[in-house]
């Protein structure tokens, strides 16, 4: 068994109490990274609804880029950033992992979302606390599987992915057809 933070490096987000926002049009224009962030990236559908948190600041923040491997410490779900999230700023409720050669990427979102070992070590230290919040320490310290071979990992991965994106489709088609039955449904009605 290997922790995490042998086999990634890990990167904490920007402390948010502690960025002084400006309201100087110089200042660079971030975009907060959230939950629905998350949940976009994991199924590769971008939903163009923009309520997301802006903040223009002259501190020095961390932000995302395409392709990172992201924990939100909030939900204990992990994806991987979409073109969309491109520059994002990630507070201290979010945590980068940095994969090497070792890893996939793709693979390590399917290790920490879906493992059983992994959700029942979470389940563990999650014991008696009365916030459901993962800890930084908490994640440094998963134990994790034997690793397989980086070309297993990748097709786990991708099909990982692949499948949580049909699901989502599925999802979306289904709702669209239930609204146009009710539409038909109240036209019917109304006559």
């Amino acid at each position: 068994m290997k922790r995490l933070d042998n086999v990634v490096g890990i990167v904490s987000g920007s402390p948010q109490f502690r960025i002084k926002e400006v309201f100087d049009n110089k200042a660079p224009l971030y975009t907060y990274y959230g939950q629905p962030d998350i949940e976009e990236d994991l199924v590769g559908i971008h939903s163009n609804v923009s309520g997301s948190k802006q903040v223009r600041t002259f501190d020095k923040v961390n932000t995302l880029c395409q392709g990172d491997v992201v924990f939100s410490l909030i939900s204990g779900k992990s994806t991987i950033v979409g073109a969309n999230h491109q520059g994002c700023l990630y507070t201290q409720n979010y945590i980068k992992l940095v994969t090497n050669e070792k890893v996939d990427s793709k693979y390590l979102v399917y290790l920490l979302n879906e493992d059983k070992s992994i959700k029942k070590q979470f389940q563990m230290g999650l014991q008696g606390s009365q916030v459901l919040k993962y800890t930084l320490k908490q994640v440094k310290e998963l134990e994790l599987p034997d690793l397989p071979t980086i070309e297993k990992q990748r097709i786990i991965g991708e099909v990982y992915f692949n499948q949580l994106r049909l699901e989502a489709l599925k999802n979306r088609t289904a709702n669209s057809e239930t609204t146009i039955i009710l539409e038909k449904l109240r036209g019917a009605s109304n006559k």
